[in-house]
């Protein structure tokens, strides 16, 4: 590799380990990257430099977050949150599945990631506040929730990853790569409740063996975190003071710790929200027009019912997130075009083992994320691995999808905006404790979860 290729790569390194350490977004420093190396090392213009500019993705980005916000500001989310809750009729385990449910609905429809765990988890933490369940649980089944969904056709990363494959030329089944992401997430989720549950059972069973007494959450000598495996059928609708800790695996309690108060009428505005949401999906999903300017439209329709909020929508839209992605795919379409990416990619393949390489650029990809940003990862990893892909020695979606996959699900580490979402909306708990929970947490989902992607949606299909 020639210092040509090898000095923007030396910089996209040193982005990353600065937007790490610093508060700082990294598509700025992409941008900055993308004009050092496009204009002194190839000497383009600033029209060559930004030839690769992602318009389609950052309006994507614009339109779903600015809709959603609307919807969100005029109760319509917190509607939709509280009938799934109402429809379980106060059976509490399986809230944490009813919030999983809304927080993948909320990505599948486009909703970024952070944001929907932004919208889902006060009232999930709440919850759990409310009930005794285990804040870390419903934590994680909240960010599964949000990563379950992430990759649907018409959100924000499925595009992306769906647009850098193909156009690399290659073609890949947008479908596939949803299912595949929520299939791994549910899985892991479900390994998160048995796991937890089985924890709870073997120190209740510990606890009983040395004659300690449990009675209430003041006196529970057991981690934050730890799931309760017995408790009372009901639960006072004041709340849990006096009573025996709930956990995860209680039997139907009263509604009414549910939820804050009665059922309020559906006003005319959510109504509406619910028609646009509908008929967002059916242009998007049936008429296959694009997400971005249909979800602006249906954003100023919104809009113009409450005009006042105008402004407090357009500054909630992701402008963090449009700046990261756009710049980030800037610079690695410079990288492109001086060679550095098909210079690794190459040296990957001439490794003989595609089977090999594949899960080595999983955990590289996963361990990065836990720290970083993932988007700004899968812009960076995937092109590398589609040389490989273009061999045919390996399956284009399972190898993207174990990829994008890999680079989420590791997001419950405290580090990253969902992890910090949890542990900032976590209620009655000793906070250092619960964030040394989540970085333990986070730290098998970096060891386990990349393997699980790479056999089932890489080694299986390749050695069938």
């Amino acid at each position: 590799m020639t210092s040509v290729e090898l000095l923007p790569l030396i910089a996209l390194v040193a982005m990353f380990v600065i937007a790490t350490f610093f508060p700082i977004n990294i598509g700025m420093l992409g941008f900055i990257g993308a004009f050092a190396v496009g204009a002194f090392m190839l000497g383009y213009d600033d029209k060559e430099i930004l030839a690769e500019f992602p318009s389609s993705i950052v309006l994507t980005i614009i339109g779903v977050t600015y809709f959603f916000g609307m919807a969100k500001k005029n109760g319509t989310i917190d509607l939709l949150v509280n009938a799934c809750i109402r429809g379980v009729r106060g059976r509490v385990t399986v809230v944490p599945w009813v919030f999983f449910f809304c927080a993948s609905v909320l990505t599948a429809l486009g909703t970024f990631s952070p944001a929907a765990v932004a919208l889902i988890s006060p009232a999930a933490m709440s919850f759990a506040a409310r009930t005794k369940m285990s804040p870390l649980v419903m934590g994680i089944m909240t960010i599964n929730g949000a990563h379950a969904g992430a990759f649907s056709p018409i959100s924000v990363s499925g595009v992306l990853v769906h647009d850098i494959v193909e156009s690399s030329g290659l073609s890949m089944s947008a479908w596939t790569l949803f299912f595949a992401s929520y299939g791994i997430n549910l899985l892991l989720s479900v390994l998160t409740v048995i796991g937890y549950a089985t924890l709870a059972r073997m120190q209740n069973l510990e606890f009983s063996a040395t004659g300690s007494a449990i009675t209430d959450g003041s006196s529970d000598t057991r981690p934050s975190g730890a799931v309760p495996a017995h408790g009372p059928d009901r639960v006072p609708a004041g709340g849990v003071s006096g009573a025996t800790s709930t956990g995860l695996l209680t039997r139907p309690v009263s509604t009414d710790v549910l939820l804050d108060a009665a059922p309020v009428p559906v006003t005319r505005v959510q109504k509406l929200t619910l028609a646009l949401i509908g008929i967002v999906l059916v242009l998007v999903l049936v008429f296959h027009l694009p997400i971005s300017f249909i979800a602006i439209a249906a954003g100023a329709v919104l809009a113009f019912t409450d005009l006042s909020k105008q402004s407090e929508a357009i500054a909630g839209i992701s402008w963090s997130t449009v700046l990261l992605v756009a710049g980030m795919v800037t610079y690695i379409s410079v990288l492109q075009e001086i060679g550095t990416i098909d210079h690794l990619a190459e040296m990957a393949i001439t490794v003989g083992a595609p089977l090999l390489v594949a899960v080595v650029l999983c955990y590289v990809i996963g361990v990065t994320s836990a720290f970083a940003s993932s988007t700004a990862l899968l812009t960076a990893v995937i092109p590398m691995a589609l040389p490989l892909l273009q061999t045919g020695a390996l399956p284009v979606v399972g190898v993207v999808a174990a990829l994008a996959i890999s680079a989420t699900v590791v997001d419950v580490s405290p580090f990253s905006t969902n992890g910090a979402l949890v542990l900032a909306n976590a209620q009655g708990i000793d906070r250092p404790r619960f964030y040394r929970q989540l970085l333990l947490n986070a730290g098998v989902v970096v060891a386990v979860a990349p393997a699980l992607c790479w056999l089932l949606l890489v080694a299986v299909p390749a050695l069938v």
